[in-house]
């Protein structure tokens, strides 16, 4: 029961992290610019990059493993590119992003 609650409020943790990430820390330019195609200050890529570090980040320091924040920040460009490509909509984005919050909590419960 004690690891149930502590996957809990990982998890939790981690959402509330994500959502700061997504959106408090995500400026409008970096939201546009992170995109293939769109002009900007910098190329697509280092705004992309940027941004899913900065989720790879919160990740590695809310979880304390490093490595959880590397799989974070290499899954978290994937599924942004995918919804800069408009292969599915913000709602989906957003389900895959704390989907993959729930498999941290999974890794982290099962080690």
């Amino acid at each position: 029961m004690a690891d149930l609650q502590a996957g809990l409020d990982l998890f939790l943790l981690l959402a509330m992290g994500h959502f700061l990430g997504d959106f408090a820390l995500q400026s409008d330019r970096m939201a546009l610019e992170k995109c293939p195609g769109v002009r900007g200050v910098l190329p697509w890529g280092w705004w992309l990059v940027a941004h899913a570090g900065i989720h790879g980040f919160l990740v590695a320091v809310i979880s304390g493993v490093p490595l959880l924040g590397l799989a974070e920040w290499i899954l978290h460009a994937g599924i942004d590119l995918g919804k800069c490509r408009r292969l599915y909509s913000i709602g989906i984005d957003q389900m895959l992003h704390l989907g993959c919050k729930l498999l941290w909590v999974a890794v982290l419960l099962l080690r």
